[in-house]
């Protein structure tokens, strides 16, 4: 896979949530190991401190005798993992012990259920909760409820009024971000942009498509414009979609990928094709995309920011316990990724294949 692709080295990180998003990821159940391709060090995770939003300044250190039982939507897929890592090192710093669980995958809301019943039986001071069906959740939601143990929302949240939070990305800011660097990167080049939407069903999905596109019609100059935008879900499909999309469009300069899928897709289809110097934006931070940004067939993604999305859960759960009050959606942030950037300490423990 080797069109030619422009690197640009920059980092930004969201800094607001809007409505209720979800996490999306190219399944992959069976990979655990660590993907952060850097031994430099994450910066390291303090309890609170003066610099933080209002809402933290609730957040104070527990004596380690309570409990905050995280229930996510998967386990063995590394993003949950940096989940777990962020809220452990939040529950370390904090003086909380940190319990985290989820079902082997995401589509076993059974599973999910039952262990999000298990965390109520334990009785801890706090749960988190990242569904994966609110209405299957809801009895056990109303028993954690009238129990007066707080649940904080993470990940795409919780359809229900008893989270007291929702910890979460701002997946329409981070796709605008996106579309800023396809802009900067193209210059003054003369041609069109594709995109790749992976549904637009999902408020994921619609979120990640609109702010490319919103931000791109915008403020590209006159000598881009972008082709309507196309959807495919599955890595096939998008190669497919994206050489349909360059078959029809001579012109293109640029293509953008809403997820690990579609972005995955386009390197391929964009290389199946034989078309040259194709600058390639994707989102999230698999395997795939980390390897094609590590060899220039990408030019950079957008990654979700799991370590700190798992560190502000604890957080929140801990203001929650001490009564303090919480915004309705706290941004767990976002980042822009290159090959000169992918090794770095604020953007390495953040990737996941």
């Amino acid at each position: 896979m080797r069109p030619i692709g422009r690197i640009v080295a920059a980092a930004a990180v969201g800094t607001m949530a809007l409505g209720l998003t979800a996490c999306s990821r190219s399944e992959d159940t069976s990979s655990t190991s660590d993907s952060s391709g850097s031994n430099a060090p994450a910066a390291k995770v303090e309890c609170a401190s003066d610099s933080g939003e209002e809402w933290e300044k609730s957040v104070t250190k527990g004596d380690g005798s309570q409990t905050i039982y995280l229930v996510s939507k998967g386990f063995q897929h590394r993003f949950w993992q940096a989940v777990k890592e962020g809220a452990e090192e939040a529950g370390k710093a904090c003086g909380y012990k940190i319990q985290f669980v989820g079902p082997q995958n995401e589509k076993a809301v059974t599973e999910q259920t039952d262990q999000l019943n298990t965390a109520f039986a334990s009785k801890p001071a706090a749960i988190g909760f990242a569904a994966l069906d609110s209405a299957a959740a809801a009895e056990t939601l109303d028993k954690i409820k009238a129990e007066g143990i707080p649940v904080v929302a993470f990940d795409s949240g919780v359809d229900s009024d008893i989270p007291v939070t929702t910890v979460q990305t701002d997946n329409y800011a981070a796709a605008g971000e996106a579309a800023k660097h396809m802009i900067e990167i193209l210059g003054d080049k003369q041609g069109s942009v594709g995109m790749v939407c992976h549904d637009q069903t999902s408020t994921t999905g619609k979120q990640r498509c609109a702010g490319f596109k919103d931000y791109f019609e915008k403020n590209a100059p006159s000598n881009l414009t972008l082709v309507q935008e196309q959807y495919a879900g599955e890595v096939g499909l998008a190669a497919d979609t994206a050489k349909g999309i360059i078959q029809a469009n001579s012109d293109i300069v640029g293509m953008y990928g809403s997820n690990e899928a579609a972005a995955s897709g386009v390197v391929q289809g964009v290389s199946e094709s034989g078309k040259s110097d194709v600058t390639i934006v994707g989102f999230d931070s698999g395997k795939p995309q980390q390897d094609a940004i590590k060899d220039g067939s990408e030019a950079g993604a957008i990654t979700q920011s799991p370590k700190r999305m798992g560190e502000l859960t604890v957080k929140a759960a801990i203001a929650a316990i001490n009564k303090g009050g919480l915004p309705n959606v706290i941004d767990s942030g976002f980042a822009w990724y290159t090959k000169d950037n992918i090794a770095d300490s604020a953007i390495a423990p953040n990737l996941y294949e």
